[in-house]
């Protein structure tokens, strides 16, 4: 008798133990993420361009938030860095170029990511797609660093359809980058990547238990470049409907930004059809600027800003990002407060009622309470480069910018991709109804958002700028940041036509001290900048993969709180099976 009551008093201890747990998950919003590569703010049509019209996208914005003065880092690597960890770049060492595939170095173990906190607080943790931030050794791939699961590729890019990543200038067998968590994945060879991200996506979304929420971040290739010797991919039904754009490259660019504008609509209706929109976060952004020429150019259009991809001008550090929930208190606005990609750690820990350990020292801030009450744009500092190596800096106080340096010999530091105006899609004429009818606005759309409602949205969401021939006589306002530092005021000059360097020389100095004290406080570059030939695909029958061979450590082995619970349900089983 004594032993039966002993085993009922911990039976009830457990259950309720698992209960609880139970009870505080369903209470955490789901949060999806979907990440784009390298595609241009003027590449959405809800910042004005109707040259691809991109319904599912513009939908999930005008009835969310648009975020308009939103920014990231300048490249892939350092973009997704800060997006998981809430720091600069500067403070993990990630501030100097990509994750190259043959070089021994990646995002420092010693950093603890978004989806580690996520999962611990119970969340069931996927990342779909593109990883980029190192595998050299198996301790730093996705799912030893707290994602569940990972169906995708660790490089920065593979093709669209065969998912080899090709090495072209390096005499390296071509490589298979795609993977089913750490197990090679062939089986969806020949899918195109965005179609295979998506399936995979509402794979998930339909399996997943609601006992637990769900944090996603579905890391797309689009509209990223392929392999060299075959960027530009997208189906070709897709590319058929842009017969209006003249240049074949933009062209088939166009279908990869449609393709991934349908992608947009499946993943809403997923959570739709699985009942979990009501609670849930969805953000969508672009990881940078597109780049329109030089190295993995897609004709990207970040126009009318100056500068591209891997830039200090706002071309490659300005994102177009929305967000949308049931939770924020306005929805159906333009949001001018100045959001930076370290942001939301804290922000979605806090939408989520996770509490951050004190001593990581996080560079980003909370902004949801700002953009749920629509509230006046905050004061803030952003440091959106700083690379000693290769020589260059980009910061903001406010609406002041400093630019010191450039990449690339300043061969893109213009205004790049105008589009022609003659070029527009012939259904942009109905481009309101377009969104009213598009497959995410089916599924979110709100009574208060109409035809007129759009019209406002949209204009306020367009920047309009001077044209830069208008400027060229202006020759005492020219930048060259490659001989001396320049000052911008982005309240009256957004695309960096005037410096004012000589106008306002204090408070150039002012900010080049304030860089300065970023400068003090930065980490030392983690990148290991050498090929190791082991890397090679043909030690590795044909694929990309770790090829330092070291135990995972406890960044990634270590067991979440979901699973302890878990193993407790187990127990409680195991009890009953025994007793009974």
């Amino acid at each position: 008798m004594a032993k039966s009551r002993q085993f009922l008093n911990i039976l009830g201890l457990m259950l309720l133990l698992y209960l609880n747990k139970a009870t505080a998950n369903t209470k955490k919003p789901n949060i999806i993420i979907i990440l784009i590569d390298d595609m241009g703010i003027n590449d959405v049509s809800f910042h004005g361009s109707n040259q691809i019209v991109t319904p599912n996208i513009d939908a999930l914005a005008y009835n969310g938030i648009i975020l308009n003065k939103y920014y990231v880092p300048n490249l892939c690597t350092p973009s997704r860095a800060t997006l998981l960890t809430g720091k600069y770049p500067i403070h993990t060492g990630m501030q100097h170029f990509v994750a190259v595939p043959d070089e021994p170095w990646g995002l420092p173990l010693t950093e603890r990511l978004m989806p580690q906190f996520f999962r611990e607080a119970g969340y069931a943790t996927h990342l779909i797609g593109k990883w980029h931030l190192g595998f050299w050794r198996k301790d730093q791939t996705p799912t030893m660093r707290g994602f569940d699961h990972h169906y995708g590729y660790y490089n920065g890019y593979i093709d669209y359809y065969d998912h080899t990543h090709n090495m072209l200038y390096k005499n390296y067998t071509v490589g298979v980058d795609f993977r089913q968590d750490l197990q090679r994945w062939p089986k969806d060879n020949g899918t195109y990547a965005t179609e295979a991200f998506t399936s995979q996506a509402r794979h998930i979304i339909e399996q997943h238990d609601q006992s637990r929420p769900l944090f996603m971040v579905l890391s797309h290739l689009a509209v990223h470049t392929g392999n060299e010797d075959k960027p530009m991919q997208a189906p070709p039904e897709e590319v058929a409907k842009f017969a209006h754009i003249s240049d074949p490259k933009r062209r088939i660019y166009a279908g990869m930004v449609s393709s991934l504008d349908k992608s947009v609509g499946q993943t809403i209706s997923a959570l739709a059809d699985k009942g979990m929109l009501e609670h849930s976060i969805v953000l969508l952004y672009s990881d940078n600027g597109a780049p329109t020429l030089g190295i993995h150019s897609n004709s990207g259009s970040n126009y009318p800003y100056r500068g591209q991809k891997e830039s200090p001008w706002e071309g490659g550090i300005r994102s177009a990002g929305a967000i949308w929930s049931p939770l924020l208190q306005q929805q159906r606005y333009v949001s001018n407060q100045p959001i930076h990609a370290i942001d939301w750690l804290p922000t979605l820990s806090a939408a989520a009622g996770i509490s951050l350990p004190a001593e990581l020292q996080l560079d980003g801030v909370n902004v949801w309470d700002v953009l749920s009450g629509n509230l006046e744009p905050q004061s803030r500092r952003l440091l959106h480069v700083l690379d000693d190596v290769f020589g260059y800096a980009s910061y903001m106080r406010d609406n002041l910018k400093y630019v010191n340096g450039s990449r690339f010999e300043g061969r893109f530091d213009n205004w790049l991709g105008e589009l022609p105006e003659h070029e527009t899609d012939p259904q942009s004429e109905f481009y309101a109804q377009l969104v009213l009818a598009s497959e995410v606005n089916q599924q979110l759309g709100s009574k208060a958002l109409n035809e007129k409602h759009i019209q406002l949205l949209r204009a306020a969401a367009t920047q309009r700028c001077p044209n830069n021939a208008e400027n060229k006589t202006q020759t005492a306002y020219q930048c060259n940041p490659l001989l001396a530092a320049c000052y911008f005021n982005l309240a009256k000059d957004p695309c960096e036509h005037y410096n004012l360097a000589e106008v306002y020389p204090l408070q150039l100095q002012l900010l080049a001290q304030e860089v300065d004290e970023y400068r003090r406080g930065a980490k030392s570059s983690a990148r290991v900048p050498r090929a190791d030939d082991r890397a090679n695909p043909a030690l590795h029958g044909g694929h990309w993969e770790w090829w330092n061979e070291t135990a995972p450590t406890s960044s990634g082995a270590q067991p979440s709180k979901s699973n302890i619970f878990s193993w407790s349900w187990q127990c409680v089983k195991t009890l009953v099976q025994t007793y009974f």
